[in-house]
C-alpha cells in the first residue's frame, strides 16, 4: 500500500507539473505553426535554435529567479520601469509573455498604450507615461514607451522636425529625473534583420490566427525600412546616458533573445532571497447541519471535452 501511495502521489506530482507548463507549451506550439506556402522558405532561411529541452530548462530556472526579484523589490520597497522596444515583430512580445508568465501581476504589470487622443496630443509630451509610472514595491514593464516619438512617430510623419527635435533634448533630462526620484530604469532594443522581419511577417499574413498582430503601420515598416534605421541609430546616440543606457537584444532567434534578456533583467538588481514565514494550510471548518444545494443543470457550462 505505502509503494502504491507513493507511485499515486508521484503521478499526481507530475501530472501538475506537466498543467504548469501547458502555457509555455501551448505558445512553443504556436510559434512552431507554419502556414503551407512558407514551408520551403523556412526550410531554406531558418536557421536552428537552441535545443528545446536546455530551453525548457534554462527558461524555468530564470523564471523562479524572477519570482524572486519581485519578492524582492516588493521586500525592498524598489521601483523598476523596464522599456521593450524595437523593429515589428522582433520579438518584444513573447519576450514579455516569459517574464510576466510566473509572478504576480499586482507587482509586475505591463503598459502597452494606444495612439494618443486628441487630447492627449495637446499635453506635455511624457504626461500620458507618467500616471502609468511604478510606486514602491512595483515593476512597469512598457510594451513600446516615449520613444514613438523618436520612431513611429518621426518615420510616419506624425511629430514634426521640431517636436522630435524637443524629444531628443528632454528625454536624458526625464529619465535623469525618473533615475533621481529612485526608479531603476532598463532599456531594451529587439533587433532583428531585414530578411527575419519579412519572414515573420508573412507568417502573420498568411496565419489567420495572426493576422491580427499586423497593422498598416507595421507593412509601412516594411516600406521605410531604412528611415527606422536611421531613426535607430540616431536614437541610440542621443539618448543612451550613463543613468539609462541602452540595451540590444539579438531577437532573429526568439528563444535565446528570450533567455538573454531575462537574464540580464536579473544581472540589473542585486537581488537576495527574502525571508518567508512558514505557510500551514488550516483545516476546513465543517458545519455539520450545513447542506450542499444542488443548482440548476443550466447554470453549467456543457462538458463537450
Amino acid at each position: 500500500m505505502a509503494n502504491q501511495h507513493q507511485t499515486d502521489t508521484r503521478s499526481w506530482l507530475e501530472i501538475e507539473l506537466e498543467d504548469d507548463l501547458d502555457d509555455e507549451l501551448e505558445q512553443a506550439v504556436d510559434d512552431a505553426r507554419v502556414p503551407p506556402e512558407l514551408r520551403a522558405l523556412l526550410e531554406t532561411h531558418r536557421k536552428s535554435t537552441i535545443d528545446r529541452q536546455i530551453y525548457f530548462k534554462e527558461l524555468l530556472r530564470l523564471q523562479g529567479e524572477l519570482v524572486k526579484l519581485q519578492d524582492w523589490v516588493r521586500y525592498k520597497g524598489l521601483k523598476m520601469v523596464v522599456l521593450f522596444e524595437g523593429r515589428d515583430s522582433a520579438g518584444k512580445g513573447g519576450a514579455i509573455k516569459r517574464v510576466t508568465q510566473r509572478i504576480n501581476p499586482r507587482i509586475c504589470r505591463v503598459v502597452a498604450l494606444p495612439a494618443p487622443s486628441d487630447r492627449e496630443k495637446t499635453q506635455w509630451y511624457f504626461q500620458r507615461y507618467v500616471p502609468h509610472l511604478p510606486a514602491a514595491g512595483e515593476i512597469v514593464l512598457f510594451d513600446r514607451s516615449w520613444y514613438n516619438r523618436a520612431g513611429v512617430e518621426r518615420v510616419m510623419g506624425f511629430a514634426g522636425e521640431a517636436q522630435v527635435e524637443a524629444f531628443f533634448r528632454d528625454v536624458p533630462e526625464f529619465e535623469r529625473m525618473l533615475v533621481r526620484s529612485g526608479i531603476i530604469l532598463i532599456k531594451y532594443w529587439f533587433s532583428v534583420t531585414d530578411e527575419e522581419q519579412q519572414l515573420r511577417f508573412l507568417m502573420r499574413i498568411h496565419d489567420p490566427i495572426k493576422q491580427w498582430k499586423l497593422s498598416p503601420m507595421d507593412l509601412q515598416s516594411r516600406v521605410r525600412w531604412e528611415d527606422y534605421t536611421k531613426a535607430k541609430e540616431e536614437m541610440f546616440e542621443r539618448t543612451s546616458i550613463p543613468e539609462a543606457p541602452w540595451h540590444i537584444v539579438e531577437g532573429n532567434d526568439k528563444k535565446r533573445a528570450r533567455l538573454n534578456v531575462i537574464a540580464h533583467l536579473l544581472s540589473v538588481v542585486p537581488y537576495e532571497e527574502v525571508p518567508h514565514e512558514p505557510v500551514a494550510l488550516p483545516d476546513r471548518v465543517f458545519n455539520p447541519n450545513y447542506e450542499r444545494r444542488t443548482l440548476p443543470a443550466e447554470l453549467y457550462v456543457p462538458e463537450r471535452y
